[in-house]
């Protein structure tokens, strides 16, 4: 099942699976910003990870001295999700705990999801909320997928993608799906940097964000381009699947990022992780702008 809002600029999809959007269209030039999900390439649009973001080693992590496995990006984005408000520009969605999550994720929670358009943007909300007694651990991101080449005459290599502010990040380098935090450099994001299926050979591009941070995937061929913003959240990946010549870049605000080649696996100790005391609630989220 899948929900719609709309208003005089955009048109938004969102799947009760993983309460993800699965498309963002607009009304005045008809480009579809989204990644439609082609399985040849990558069968998703726009994720949200949850209660993990990347990888975790052997694909578990340990939390009072006991085991539990997850698979990356954790369980959100495979689960069904409840509508609990739908208007005309707005929907909210929620996932809450149960014994089947517990059995990988032993924390009481509900993670609300929620899209609201304004004019030509769409703000994606997360909000989660400890509803256990005890102190709750976790992660939270996004993985959405844009449509590159946004119109149908131009190419992959017609490009760019733009940093606002323009200045250079700390740049984390991957050693297979690990954070290799002890060869951190300097990204030279002070520079549009011009799109090219290359730049993906060694998987996901990560910076350290702080504070304000725009990215817009954008062309000098065409004034439609598609903007991604948000506040507070430490790290961004950047990722289109290397070797298969996708029609797609994400853009991936996170808050969390994959285990540390050298993470001990004990969940408190990870690090990007979010701590969450009883019956209080985090919220972050990004803002999508559809040119």
């Amino acid at each position: 099942m899948t929900v719609q809002i709309e208003n005089d600029f955009l048109i938004a999809t969102i799947a009760e699976e993983g309460a993800e959007l699965i498309s963002l269209k607009s009304k005045h030039n008809d480009i579809e910003y989204i990644w439609q999900g082609d399985p040849a390439f990558w069968g998703r649009h726009a994720p949200v990870l949850f209660p993990i973001v990347g990888r975790l080693k052997n694909d578990q992590y340990t939390y009072e001295n006991q085991t539990y496995q997850m698979g990356q990006h954790g369980f959100a984005r495979d689960s069904l999700f409840e509508v609990i408000e739908h208007g005309s520009e707005l929907v909210s969605l929620s996932l809450k705990s149960s014994k089947e999550s517990k059995k990988g994720y032993p924390f009481d929670f509900e993670l609300i999801l929620s899209y609201a358009l304004e004019e030509d943007k769409l703000a994606v909300s997360y909000q989660v909320e400890n509803t256990g007694k005890e102190e709750m651990y976790f992660s939270i991101g996004g993985h959405p997928a844009f449509n590159v080449p946004l119109e149908k005459h131009l190419s992959f290599d017609d490009y760019y993608l733009g940093f606002s502010p323009q200045k250079s990040r700390i740049q984390i380098p991957l050693v297979g799906p690990y954070a290799d935090f002890e060869h951190k450099t300097l990204g030279q994001t002070n520079t549009s940097l011009d799109l090219r299926h290359e730049l993906f050979k060694n998987d996901a591009i990560i910076f350290e964000t702080k504070g304000t941070n725009s990215f817009t995937i954008a062309t000098d061929e065409s004034p439609h381009s598609i903007r991604l913003s948000y506040t507070d959240m430490p790290y961004v990946g950047l990722w289109s699947p290397y070797g298969k010549d996708a029609p797609f870049v994400c853009i991936e605000p996170w808050c969390g990022i994959a285990d540390a080649t050298n993470a001990t696996g004990n969940l408190i100790d990870k690090i990007g992780i979010n701590k969450l005391a009883a019956s209080t609630i985090f919220k972050t989220g990004y803002t999508l702008t559809a040119k």
